[in-house]
């Protein structure tokens, strides 16, 4: 039986050779216990249609050992762009994403919450509503929720601290289907000060009292190669960046968070990197509370 207060600790990984066949190999040799992946190519518009034996291999590991599987949507996704073509692009996009989603029995498909770029910031925020809300309303119930991710502030983003979460689920009509993926380097970069002490409890308390309980669907565990407040989005293996491993702990204790899954998304060419960024997760989550 799975315990839900216990967070899954898992990673974004390769799928060569296929969604299960490399998906879950790699996730095998890092020890992950949930696991994120792209669909189709994250720096590119075309879209993978996806083998059917894999969806059902990665689909039926999921429902038979409780492994949470996620999907990645493309970077290029941005619903605020001036370019009339990126934003019928990302509409296409985060629509097969979610329906590739719901083929492998995703929990969740995340999105970055986008750029204003050139343009006005309510014209953005016009479009978001104009497209993305209907295909909010096109998830079945059995599909994936859309989980927005924002960003680490740089440029002109529409969405980077908790409270511009306020606002930009407001506009999609705070929309059941919409859930929260927090990532730490994100949070941190945005000015979110997660080292300090009660750094991720005041982080989190906030996010709820924005958001609403039950909204945080997924957590991207990622340390930071930059000072807190630097809007930029350089990601560090655990404990070795500069909001150390210590604030991971919390992740697994306070009440927004606990039983939330949690995947890296570290920098390493191998999986050792990724391996013991997992162990150093799972070992702050197991150790006994003092």
């Amino acid at each position: 039986m799975v315990d839900e207060l216990r967070s899954p600790v898992g990673a974004h990984v390769p799928v060569a050779g296929g969604l299960a066949t490399g998906g879950l190999r790699y996730a095998a040799l890092i020890g992950a216990e949930a696991v994120q992946v792209f669909v189709s190519n994250p720096r590119g518009w075309a879209m993978a249609a996806g083998k059917g034996d894999e969806d059902k291999r990665l689909r039926a590991h999921s429902e038979d050992t409780g492994m949470p599987v996620f999907v990645h949507s493309p970077y290029l996704i941005n619903f605020g762009s001036p370019n009339q073509q990126t934003v019928a692009s990302s509409v296409a996009s985060v629509r097969h994403s979610l329906l590739r989603g719901a083929a492998i029995g995703a929990r969740g498909v995340v999105v970055h919450t986008g750029s204003a770029v050139s343009q006005p910031r309510e014209n953005a925020v016009r479009q978001l509503r104009e497209h993305l809300l209907p295909l909010l309303d096109e998830i079945p119930g059995d599909g994936p929720d859309l989980l927005l991710e924002p960003m680490a502030g740089q440029g002109a983003m529409l969405c980077a601290t908790v409270e511009d979460l306020g606002p930009y689920l407001d506009t999609l009509d705070r929309h059941p289907r919409v859930g929260i993926c927090l990532d730490t380097c994100h949070a941190f970069a945005a000015g979110h000060d997660l080292a300090a002490p009660g750094g991720v409890a005041d982080t989190l308390d906030r996010l709820a009292a924005t958001v609403g309980e039950g909204r945080l669907k997924l957590i991207h565990a990622n340390d930071s190669k930059d000072a807190c407040g630097s809007a930029k989005d350089r990601h560090e293996n655990i404990g070795a960046g500069l909001i150390g491993a210590e604030p991971f702990a919390e992740l697994f204790r306070h009440p927004v968070s606990r039983g939330v899954p949690l995947v890296i998304e570290t920098p390493g060419r191998s999986p050792d990197p990724h391996r013991a960024d997992v162990e150093t997760l799972k070992a702050l989550r197991d150790a006994p509370r003092t």
